[in-house]
């Protein structure tokens, strides 16, 4: 374990120093410290880290709690409103239509998935990460409709599918035969329930205690930084401590934090700096272990009908349900096309599959949601990272010469933008 930390800081050291060269080019930040992770996971034979380890669970919470506070707290909901009508066609039309199809391909496939685990790999699998494709909804030179429909859809689709999963593990335990149903339908109740109880609380008490503080001259910029990732943490423990999501009090909180700031005139990006940071510093370091304790060991167990669902999942069960929802928004095909390829898989997933592993280690074919989640994140970062630039210049370049010629063009509607989740 002590290499790991080695070659991880060894990892953050060197991406640093490059990075502004980096962001050009093809290479991705989670393609290097993956990249590492493997390297690692080679290299070093009497490596200790379990997909199932409560160190690599750890890890996964922490991740994933501050990203959703982070992602939540940047929604301005006043400017997504002016902006909805394609964040809603995505969240509202496309997420639901992919859970669906990617749970029926999941049954064909691979016959021997129960119902619920063919629905708990499309929910873990249902989540996009723009941080994979940044240059898309970073260049500014593609339609500011289509960068923030991605950006607001890779921002909300991992809270929303949270209890989703939630609901379908306490399920399959309760097929499983570990828990009744009614056992079953307590605990999705509770942990529902008390999580977006304990992000109310942690949200609120949060927001207002910053608000007074910089109102009054208290606390400076550093110490609002410190104000909103204690709010990140107080969601967490409170829902932990309560019997409640972690996830879902995350981001409630972030949201409700986001919300309470604005309307007191004050930009929550100016304190939640230092939680961004923090989910990009630990999201380097899931990419990484993924890599050591996933990819390497787990990589020579894949069959087949791992490698088809991986491939059906990052092109149809994606861009079939995007043409749907697209269906009477005006956008032209490129549009569809590029929008629909844009649904990389990344960190949520990862961090789904190490709760499965986790809560639904029990299921029968739990090795094999656990391959197909891996696959596909391993094949998504790669073919994501290699096509964002180029793909982003042709659109842009398709855009500019498209829309002189309609000027009444869909995708060039000037709707305001939302910040993007900074890059690693």
């Amino acid at each position: 374990m002590t290499w790991v930390f080695v070659v991880f800081a060894a990892a953050l050291l060197g991406y640093a120093v490059v990075s502004r060269r980096l962001s050009g080019s093809i290479v991705t930040a989670p393609m290097v410290f993956l990249a590492a992770g493997i390297a690692s996971g080679v290299a070093i034979v009497d490596l200790q880290l379990a997909p199932g380890a409560a160190g690599l669970e750890l890890l996964a919470e922490a991740t994933l709690t501050v990203v959703l506070f982070s992602d939540a707290s940047r929604i301005d909901l006043a400017r997504l409103r002016l902006g909805r009508a394609l964040p809603v066609r995505l969240l509202g039309i496309g997420l639901p239509l992919t859970i669906v199809l990617g749970a029926l391909l999941a049954l064909v496939v691979a016959p021997g998935f129960l119902v619920l685990e063919a629905a708990i790999v499309a929910i873990c699998l249902a989540p996009t990460d723009a941080a994979l494709g940044q240059a898309v909804v970073s260049d500014e030179r593609i339609p500011v409709r289509i960068r923030q429909g991605l950006n607001v859809e890779s921002g909300l689709n991992d809270g929303i599918c949270v209890p989703l999963l939630v609901i379908a593990l306490a399920l399959a335990s309760s097929e499983a035969g570990e828990v009744t149903v009614g056992d079953a339908l307590r605990i999705v109740v509770e942990q529902i329930g008390w999580g977006v109880a304990a992000g109310v609380g942690a949200g609120a008490l949060g927001a207002i205690l910053v608000r007074s503080a910089i109102g009054s001259g208290s606390t400076g910029k550093a110490g609002a930084r410190l104000a909103a990732t204690g709010t990140a943490l107080l969601a967490y423990g409170l829902a932990v401590a309560l019997g409640g999501s972690a996830f879902i009090a995350a981001f409630v909180a972030g949201l409700l934090y986001g919300i309470l700031l604005r309307a007191a005139a004050h930009d929550p990006d100016e304190s939640t700096g230092f939680v961004e940071d923090l989910g990009a510093l630990l999201g380097a370091a899931t990419f990484l272990i993924f890599g050591a304790a996933v990819v390497v060991p787990y990589m020579g167990q894949v069959g087949p009908s791992h490698l088809i669902l991986a491939i059906l999942f990052l092109t149809v069960v994606r861009m079939a349900p995007v043409a749907l929802a697209m269906v009477g928004s005006g956008a032209g095909p490129v549009t569809i096309g590029f929008v629909g390829w844009f649904g990389p898989r990344g960190l949520a997933s990862i961090v789904f599959a190490i709760i499965v592993l986790h809560d639904g280690a029990e299921l029968p074919m739990a090795r094999d949601i656990i391959l197909t989640i891996a696959l596909t994140v391993l094949i998504s970062i790669v073919a994501h990272g290699l096509t964002a630039g180029p793909l982003a210049r042709r659109y842009a370049t398709w855009f500019d010469a498209t829309r002189s010629g309609r000027p009444g063009l869909m995708e060039g509607a000037d709707v305001p933008d939302q910040r993007p989740r900074s890059q690693m």
